[in-house]
């Protein structure tokens, strides 16, 4: 196998993250929601954690984009 070989699979390895990323995002975004239509009064609140887990759940998935760039063209 040549060494270009092994930048493809290493690099589909390291993609497979964002899967995870994908459902923790799905997963908080439901949950939120489902938390607003018991509590509406707590809307404000739950939105905000909300935006702050969405937002350190996607930073995960753009590290994972970062390293795998770093592997294919590094």
């Amino acid at each position: 196998m040549s060494v270009e070989g092994v930048k493809y699979i290493a690099v589909a390895v390291v993609m497979l993250s964002t899967i995870g990323s994908a459902f923790a995002i799905a997963k908080i975004g439901s949950t939120g929601l489902e938390g607003m239509a018991r509590n509406p009064e707590a809307s404000g609140s739950i939105l905000t954690a909300m935006i702050l887990a969405i937002a350190f759940s996607e930073a995960l998935a753009i590290y994972a984009l970062v390293v795998a760039f770093l592997i294919l063209f590094g």
